[in-house]
């Protein structure tokens, strides 16, 4: 089975940056789909950005020219770098491999406070 772990989260003032990590085992991200979801308190989980094996991205429209996301085959690993961050871009962040079956990390707490 895939596991995913992420890393990276953490509390920042707004308008700071953070990358978050996201790394599989024992299997290849090669063919997955990936994506990043967002869930605040009390909201539903929310797709954020995701990439697919030809890396064509996607991103929802709050975070559209503030966050990238990238993917590194060979390290196994998909990357979402956030910048210029919001207080409305806190919450705990997860990571996401779809082919056939949906695989989720255990998520990380991104804080955007000051």
């Amino acid at each position: 089975q895939l596991q995913l772990v992420e890393s990276g989260g953490g509390l920042v003032q707004p308008g700071g940056s953070l990358r978050l990590s996201c790394t599989a085992s024992p299997f290849t991200l090669e063919w997955y789909y990936i994506g990043w979801f967002h869930q605040a308190p009390g909201k539903e989980r929310e797709l954020v950005t995701a990439i697919g094996s030809g890396g064509n991205t996607y991103y929802t429209d709050s975070v559209k020219g503030r966050f990238t996301i990238s993917r590194d085959d060979a390290k196994n690993t998909v990357y979402l770098q956030m910048n210029s961050l919001k207080p409305e871009d806190t919450a705990v962040y997860y990571c996401n491999a779809r082919r056939l079956v949906d695989y989720w990390g255990q998520g990380t707490q991104v804080t955007v406070s000051s």
